[in-house]
């Protein structure tokens, strides 16, 4: 393969994923601007938005990652069967993503005293982040999963999906879990 056929291989595989990426990223600022009611309940909610959504690509692009090399390298088939490589890394990125998001709820709650900004009660921040980053979590997981094997069924390079569909699914289940985790939170506390 040449370079110019190399290059139209991989703009062929990804503008279909950034043109839905693109479509995800829209959807979740109008899911943005829903939350923003709830940001004088909650105050320090916004300060958590922006590094949630980037763990989120951190945590599940690492797996995304470990999964492509796993398809390439044949150490991992491309189905959902019980295999020790896939399943611990499902599983360390499972615990990392949660874990991750108490330790977001813990560290904004520190700033925001540390800075004398208004903020919401620690227990309620940290809920917030552990509902919604233990729903995104799952959500990311199976989603990553089922379209790179899917794609890589196709024929599609996995590598060239990872980066789209980890960052559209986590934006846009982020921002849905982020309003439905204050609901519940707000729910519980009122």
């Amino acid at each position: 393969m040449n370079f110019r056929e190399g290059f139209w291989s991989i703009y062929r595989e990804a503008l279909p994923v950034l043109l839905v990426a693109l479509a995800g990223g829209l959807f979740s600022g109008l899911v943005l601007e829903e939350l923003l009611e709830s940001v004088a309940r909650f105050p320090g909610l916004l300060v958590m938005v922006p590094v949630f959504l980037a763990t989120r690509g951190n945590v599940y692009g690492a797996l995304g990652g470990r999964i492509s090399s796993g398809l390439h390298q044949g150490l991992i088939p491309p189905e959902f069967e019980w295999n020790d490589r896939l399943v611990n890394a499902v599983v360390a990125s499972f615990l990392n993503g949660v874990t991750i998001s108490a330790v977001i709820g813990v560290l904004s709650w520190i700033a925001l005293q540390a800075l004398g900004w208004p903020s919401a009660a620690l227990s309620e921040l940290v809920a917030i982040m552990l509902i919604a980053g233990t729903l995104t979590s799952v959500v990311l997981i199976f989603g990553l999963l089922a379209i790179l094997f899917g794609g890589y069924k196709l024929g599609y390079d996995p590598d060239n999906l990872v980066g789209p569909i980890v960052t559209t699914l986590g934006d846009v289940f982020g921002m849905v879990f982020l309003f439905v985790a204050v609901a519940v939170v707000e729910a519980v506390v009122v």
